[in-house]
């Protein structure tokens, strides 16, 4: 089997990268060219042409305009990235025959309520990052072609830059630390979603009716202040020194902590529909993000 994964050095591609090995050949791109093969989702030709040279059985979408914030000041190249280049994707892998494996987010609901949001109901994005992740959703949709998409929401992975380990700089260097709480979401590794992917993939070879689109989140909920206060306790019960200790974190709304793009204040999603459809059971947030931090701080 030939697999073409897009965006491998991010947070999710990265994890991609180790779940898709055995599958057989995988073909990695990130936005530099290689050997006549682009991975650019800016350029929409180039994406096309390689679809096409490699034939692929899977093609994996880990890329995307993520900056949410600079997505409000550059909404061309949003809309680029996360919609046209969305089509150009679908339409290959629907001429082709081949599966189109796609990452969407919780930001394309309005934020409204406190219950998790099913893939059935009503859409609302406050941002062109939102709107933009939508389109490319229906545009994918609209193809015809057989597919996964997975909406997904408050990613993070021991490589690279994460909210956790902002938290604990921040906790050393400074005399005192505030978070909003009035954000509800799960935290979710990038190793459980590309864990997650796999299985899926596998799966949907074997059933194609599986095709369509679902929520891949961990279990659970938890603000960005419960979230902080249990990176912070963990680090202090490890041994790390801290200016500030976790019963003193400031909680904050979202109002005190103004951005250009508008955050969903319900990241709510729920995953029944993907446990049911691939007979998973997935872990807790907690577990993973303590997974991760054993990991960063070698405990």
């Amino acid at each position: 089997m030939k697999i073409l994964l897009l965006g491998k050095n991010g947070q999710v591609g990265w994890e991609l990268q180790r779940a898709l090995a055995p599958f057989g050949a995988l073909t990695a791109l990130d936005r530099h060219a290689v050997d006549g093969l682009c991975g650019d989702l800016s350029d929409l030709q180039g994406l096309a042409d390689t679809v096409g040279k490699l034939k692929p059985d899977v093609i994996v979408n880990a890329a995307a305009h993520t900056a949410v914030d600079k997505a409000e000041s550059e909404p061309e190249l949003a809309h680029t990235l996360n919609a046209q280049a969305c089509e150009v994707l679908a339409r290959a892998a629907a001429d082709s025959g081949a599966w189109l494996v796609h990452y969407s987010t919780d930001y394309v609901f309005d934020g409204s309520g406190d219950r998790p949001r099913a893939e059935t109901d009503p859409t609302g994005p406050l941002s062109v990052y939102g709107k933009t992740k939508l389109e490319g959703e229906r545009l994918i949709q609209q193809s015809g072609c057989r597919h996964l998409i997975f909406r997904t929401s408050w990613v993070y992975a021991a490589r690279g830059h994460n909210f956790a380990k902002t938290m604990l700089r921040l906790a050393q260097e400074r005399d005192s630390l505030n978070v909003i709480n009035d954000q509800i979401g799960a935290p979710t590794g990038a190793e459980l979603i590309a864990d997650v992917t796999a299985h899926a993939i596998r799966q949907a070879l074997q059933t194609p009716q599986v095709s369509g689109l679902y929520h891949l989140v961990a279990n659970g909920e938890t603000s960005w202040y419960d979230y902080a206060r249990l990176v912070l306790q963990f680090a202090c019960d490890h041994g790390l020194a801290l200016k500030v200790a976790p019963a003193a974190v400031g909680p904050i709304p979202t109002s005190a902590y103004p951005t250009p793009a508008k955050r969903p204040a319900n990241s709510r999603l729920s995953v029944d529909k993907l446990e049911q459809t691939f007979s998973l059971s997935l872990p807790p947030w907690q577990a993973g993000v303590v997974r991760m931090l054993s990991e960063f701080l070698g405990k």
